[in-house]
């Protein structure tokens, strides 16, 4: 009965108006951020799905117009923009919304009757220095279908045939296959791998930002305590010193549970709303490639499962007990470096060696396979314990389970130790006075020669 009162005072301590505050506006930010994102890729697909030609027209031959007609014929939107030809800026003044559009000079019918090799401008507009604002599908449609229509006219005047023509053009038909272990699927391997990058996306951040708010808290809630000196008043009540730590670790770990839950579906929704639409069709059937490129990307959730790279339940909990077993160690690490805390200003520093273990092994998964490293390198990162929390879903994902077995057994046996010294430190009286001096003298230590004095 006394461990739940004291849990309770400690997740009191730590679940407070504040933090209810900071999740219900993580979350909001997040569905913001994913509406946002799923507008933005909206406009842009829908932009290239239009089959919209813009084009401006300043050749005023037969030729031009006949091809013009043929756009028309096939289901193409003409959009004919005025410019002049001194000021190419011009046509943006008067369609705030174009991004993009095609000049055809005087001159253009002429060149491809007489069998030369015509000019195209190609205009386009940066509106900003945001990624998404310029991102659209340019002018390539429209230059697209021009080049088709005037190579089919280039060839009838040689006598070659529209069929002969797709020949010359495309003469290979590729079928592109991707191999993971002994299993195949028929599908592009940036298919898979694009795919693969936005699943793994999501723990590394969790983890990430779960490990800093976790240790951050328990080391101010320590160093507090001990500054303020109501941590000697807490470990004189008649309660265990194992009971006192496991309830602090025990609360830390209930509100770090509900700081990933909060991150987990903010994350979520703002991948569904940035990928929601890139998964329709994206373009026109312009060409065959273009076509299967499309294809590939509706079925890569059947080539996942049938490449095997999909996770399963059992799969998905033995991630969540490797990321609570990584959650643990950084509580225990928190603990003994709240401990050497002075004062509040080293209390905001003495995370950064938890923040360094944490970022080296995060941003090398993030470019590279650590298995591929040279062995020192590799033996030096996977001494790290959080690296095999980044590793996990990919080791379960591609069939290294003795991997994933490896680094969860290691990661426990890392817990026992730094738990084995936390709870030492805890149950002796250095808890009170130990420090991390810096070449400084320690508060308590001149505390303790005033009072001598």
């Amino acid at each position: 009965m006394k461990f739940i009162n004291l849990l309770k005072k400690e997740l009191s301590e730590l679940i407070n108006k504040q933090m209810i505050l900071s999740l219900v506006f993580m979350l909001a930010i997040f569905f913001i951020m994913g509406n946002v994102m799923k507008s933005a890729t909206s406009e842009i697909v829908e932009e290239a799905s239009s089959n919209k030609l813009s084009i401006c027209n300043m050749d005023d031959s037969d030729f031009t117009k006949d091809m013009l007609e043929y756009f028309k014929s096939n289901g193409s939107k003409i959009d004919l923009i005025t410019a002049d030809e001194g000021d190419l800026a011009s046509a943006f003044n008067n369609k705030s919304k174009l991004k993009s559009y095609v000049v055809i000079p005087k001159g253009f019918g002429e060149a491809v009757e007489k069998g030369e090799k015509p000019e195209v401008l190609s205009v386009s507009k940066v509106k900003g220095a945001a990624a998404l604002s310029n991102m659209s599908s340019g002018p390539e449609g429209t230059l697209a279908s021009i080049t088709l229509y005037v190579s089919q006219k280039l060839a009838e005047q040689q006598g070659i045939t529209s069929d002969q023509l797709k020949t010359i053009e495309s003469p290979l038909t590729i079928t592109e296959h991707t191999v993971v272990a002994d299993k195949s699927a028929q599908i592009s391997m940036s298919s898979i791998v694009s795919k693969i990058m936005m699943q793994n996306m999501l723990l590394p951040i969790v983890v990430m930002v779960l490990i800093m708010m976790t240790s951050q808290s328990l080391i101010a809630s320590i160093s507090n305590e001990k500054i303020d000196k109501t941590l000697e008043t807490l470990l004189s009540t008649p309660v265990s010193r194992g009971s006192v730590i496991t309830a602090k670790m025990l609360a830390a770990a209930i509100v770090a549970l509900l700081n990933a839950a909060v991150m987990m579906i903010g994350f979520t929704s703002y991948t569904k709303g940035m990928m929601s639409s890139m998964t329709a069709d994206m373009t026109s059937s312009i060409t065959d490639s273009a076509t299967e490129s499309v294809n590939s990307l509706l079925s890569t959730g059947d080539a996942l499962k049938q490449l095997g790279l999909q996770l399963g339940a059992c799969d998905y909990l033995l991630v969540g007990i490797q990321l609570f077993i990584t959650i643990m160690i950084c509580l225990a690490l928190s603990i003994i470096l709240g401990a050497l805390v002075n004062d509040s200003k080293s209390a905001q520093t003495m995370i950064l060696p938890i923040v360094m273990l944490v970022m080296i092994p995060w941003m090398v998964t993030m470019f590279t396979d650590v298995s591929s490293l040279p062995t020192a390198a590799k033996a030096v990162i996977y001494a790290i314990p959080f690296t095999h929390t980044f590793t996990a879903m990919p080791n379960l994902m591609f069939g290294n389970t003795s991997v994933f077995w490896l680094g969860l057994g290691y990661q426990f046996v890392i817990f026992i130790v730094v738990m084995f010294f936390a709870l030492k430190l805890f149950t002796s009286d250095k808890i009170l006075t130990i420090s991390l001096n810096l070449g400084q003298k320690s508060r308590f230590k001149k505390s303790s020669k005033t009072n001598e004095d």
